[in-house]
């Protein structure tokens, strides 16, 4: 049995709250290269503690570190905004601000996924994928 979502990176962040909720510190999801890369940005503003990919068959699993044992969650609220029913695109003037810019939001730009603060700096809009606080 296969379990098909429309929207797989939704569902990953889906998997982020719900493991938040309950005390969780990590979780698995089957990996693609797009939820890698919005994963892989997350860790890399700090949102995410590790993001590793897992070789297994018949597909690769990736492994999301969310905090460590002790710790507390560095994510108080995670959405998904562009969704495949209603894309929303931004130039680089109408990129969003995410709570007074304490939070952050990820574009998929032609140069890859970036944050909004890095969209803007090198001039580039596209898709408004998530938005995180």
């Amino acid at each position: 049995m296969s379990i098909q979502t429309t929207d797989p990176v939704a569902d990953m962040l889906t998997r982020i709250r719900n493991a938040i909720a309950v005390g969780k510190t990590e979780i698995r999801v089957p990996t693609s290269k797009l939820k890698f890369a919005v994963a892989d940005k997350l860790q890399k503003i700090h949102y995410l503690e590790k993001v590793e990919i897992e070789e297994a068959q018949p597909r690769s699993i990736l492994h999301i570190v969310i905090n460590d044992a002790n710790g507390v969650a560095h994510i108080n609220e995670i959405s998904k905004v562009s969704t495949p029913g209603r894309r929303i695109y931004a130039g680089v003037s109408e990129i969003p601000k995410v709570k007074s810019g304490r939070g952050t939001v990820l574009v998929s730009t032609s140069k890859g996924i970036m944050t909004g603060q890095e969209a803007v700096k090198n001039k580039l809009g596209g898709e408004i994928l998530v938005k995180v606080w």
